[in-house]
């Protein structure tokens, strides 16, 4: 029974002040219509900046590029400078 009495005296006097002077209903107002999925804004971040669908693309293989470059460098190297020159004599170009 105190309960309601208390709020009956309440509604008398009008709301308690806010000592913060924060307005929740001001607030509520000033965000305008919700959108379809609240989670949007708090989603968004996974697919923009570092995030985006070529930068995980180029973090899948992240020593690719570099390895590439580090194999045909050695091709190029075998090719002018590890050629086997008596290969050939022994066997003759018939062979091969």
């Amino acid at each position: 029974m105190e309960l309601t009495t208390d709020r009956i005296l309440r509604a008398q006097h009008g709301e308690k002040p806010n000592i913060t002077g924060f307005d929740v209903r001001k607030f509520a107002n000033s965000a305008g219509q919700p959108r379809y999925d609240p989670w949007e804004r708090a989603e968004a971040w996974r697919y923009t900046g570092t995030f985006s669908r070529w930068n995980r693309l180029k973090g899948a293989f992240p020593g690719l590029g570099i390895a590439t470059v580090a194999f045909v460098a050695y091709l190029g190297y075998e090719q002018l400078f590890l050629k086997d020159e008596h290969h050939a004599e022994e066997h003759g170009e018939a062979h091969h």
